[in-house]
């Protein structure tokens, strides 16, 4: 067994206690039931064809464009997006999200 320690806000922790009260079982042992119960769902996995078919979706409603491998090549993988943010702030610039949807047009 491992150990695991958790905080919760007061009223979450005193919700714990009367449901554990109410079943007749320590705290720790409703959670880890709880726990163990959610865990041991498996999480379903769409197949590769229910993912092709939401690709071509997203594709179709113009939400989703491939990279073409030439400037895939020129992409900095290392930059993140909060970070040209943050250069854009820094200079007086629009954030990103605002500069993607002049260029592309508002969905709704």
């Amino acid at each position: 067994m491992t150990t695991l320690t958790l905080e919760l806000p007061p009223e979450v922790y005193r919700r714990l206690h009367e449901e554990a009260d109410r079943l007749g079982k320590p705290p720790q042992i409703v959670v880890q039931e709880w726990l163990i119960e959610r865990l041991s769902v498996p999480i379903p996995v769409p197949d590769s064809g229910e993912r092709e078919k939401a690709r071509r979706a997203l594709r179709a409603a113009g939400l989703l464009v491939e990279q073409r491998p030439r400037l895939h090549r020129r992409v900095d993988q290392k930059v993140r997006l909060e970070d040209v943010e943050a250069a854009l702030a820094r200079v007086g610039g629009k954030p990103v999200r605002e500069i993607v949807l002049e260029q592309r047009g508002r969905k709704w």
